[in-house]
């Protein structure tokens, strides 16, 4: 039988993707090029707002007509969350949570052997439960591969379902963690991103941290590149900062998770730092690494934003001077505090912020990418689309280079920049 993985979501849930198409490929299953050819689709879900979930309903319908016949198999994080909801399992065959990726291939063999739908999802195991054993070979023909390297969240922050569906903080084992990235470098890839829920929690309650993780990968013969997924302030202190800069492999690219620049916003969000611990991160980062760039997620109209709050947020962001934002309005979250917190946005108004919003940052993303002309960066060339190679610096500056040779992809070369567009730099390899 063959089979197609559609993944929703975050770079973790691409990363369990791959895990679970490898294990199926073990067990002697083929991969289909589409769902509407596969005898069996797996939807592996996103919950992090309940537009994620329409998406997910939407996409389980659409699969369900494009291939009557076919098995379904939901897995993920809606579930897990919610797992309650029949109507988010209508159309599914097997339904699956996020705590247990093993019980993926077992639940098809059951279902093809006795063809009746069922819903397993086990419960995660609190402070108890440990990191789930899975890894990747390859990642299709990504330049880059995702290594998850952490599970869960301790934090639970006011909007967020997250630590409901993810659980509690765990971290991969070092040694498993070499192990996986040198079957990786040895399959070619140069570059590896390591990904988490709560990355810069790695190692919490363990006698590791995100330093030793990141020294791990970068000790690995053939791994020429190192980067790090979205982080949370939390944990970033100058100690850790210091011994991410003293690798040369590690990229200085850092997705530092903001959500708001004005410190009552925070509060009410039940993060873990005000405005002025962040901008002391960004500068220890800025001082300690050569040409990094910063970029992070705005949220504009949380419940009790005032006009005086979205003012200072936006005042906040012009002063770090990010490379680039994700910008998007507050989404009420059912099962959150937050959910029902008094003083919610108008619909309305939450969209004019966010065009406000998306304007400031839209000029910070073209300082930035100004600032990087007549630079001369290593790029590692991933594509080539429409007669130019397309690849990223170290700190992720997208680039083109009029070219088509596509040898030169997935290597990389020094390239002089010498042109500020609106989303990339163009340059000549030097």
């Amino acid at each position: 039988m063959n089979f197609n993985i559609l993944t929703l979501g975050c770079k973790v849930n691409q990363y369990e993707s791959q895990a679970m198409r490898e294990d199926m490929i073990r067990h002697g299953f083929s991969p289909s090029k589409s769902p509407e050819t596969a005898d069996i689709t797996i939807i592996n879900t996103c919950t992090v707002t309940s537009v994620s979930d329409a998406k997910n309903r939407k996409l389980i319908s659409r699969v369900r007509r494009a291939n009557p016949n076919g098995i379904i198999v939901l897995t993920g994080c809606m579930p897990q969350a919610f797992p309650e909801e029949a109507k988010n399992f209508k159309n599914c065959d097997i339904v699956l949570g996020n705590a247990r990726r093993s019980e993926l291939v077992p639940a098809i063999e059951k279902y093809i052997a006795e063809k009746k739908p069922f819903v397993s999802i086990t419960e995660h195991e609190g402070k108890y439960e440990i990191f789930e054993s899975m890894a990747v070979s390859s990642f299709d023909e990504h330049t880059r591969a995702f290594v998850k390297i952490e599970d869960g969240c301790n934090r639970f922050c006011s909007y967020c379902i997250i630590p409901y569906a993810r659980g509690r903080v765990r971290s991969k084992p070092l040694c498993d963690l070499k192990s996986e990235l040198e079957v990786i470098s040895a399959r070619g890839y140069r570059e590896v991103v390591l990904v988490g829920i709560n990355l810069s929690a790695y190692g919490q309650g363990e006698d590791f941290c995100l330093a030793d993780a990141v020294e791990c990968a970068c000790s690995v013969h053939g791994i020429e590149r190192v980067r790090l997924g979205s982080i949370e302030p939390e944990q970033m202190d100058a100690e850790l900062i210091s011994r991410l800069a003293a690798q040369p492999k590690l990229c200085p690219q850092f997705h530092l998770s903001l959500q708001s620049g004005c410190d009552n916003t925070l509060k009410a969000m039940n993060r873990h730092y005000n405005s002025d611990e962040y901008m002391e991160i960004v500068n220890n980062l800025r001082a300690a690494f050569d040409n990094p760039s910063l970029t992070t997620d705005v949220m504009v109209g949380f419940a009790g934003e005032s006009e005086d709050d979205f003012r200072t947020s936006m005042e906040f962001v012009e002063r770090v001077g990010f490379a680039k934002v994700h910008v998007f309005p507050y989404s009420q979250r059912k099962g959150t505090a937050a959910a029902d917190a008094p003083n919610q946005v108008s619909p309305a108004e939450k969209d004019k912020r966010a065009a406000l919003m998306g304007e400031l940052v839209e000029k910070s993303r073209q300082r930035f990418l100004t600032s990087q002309v007549e630079l001369t960066e290593e790029v590692l060339f991933e594509r080539l689309k429409n007669g130019a190679l397309e690849g990223y610096t170290k700190n992720y500056t997208p680039v083109r280079v009029a070219s088509e040779n596509t040898e030169l992809c997935g290597k990389i070369y020094r390239v002089k920049l010498t042109k500020a567009h609106k989303d990339y730099c163009e340059g000549v390899i030097d």
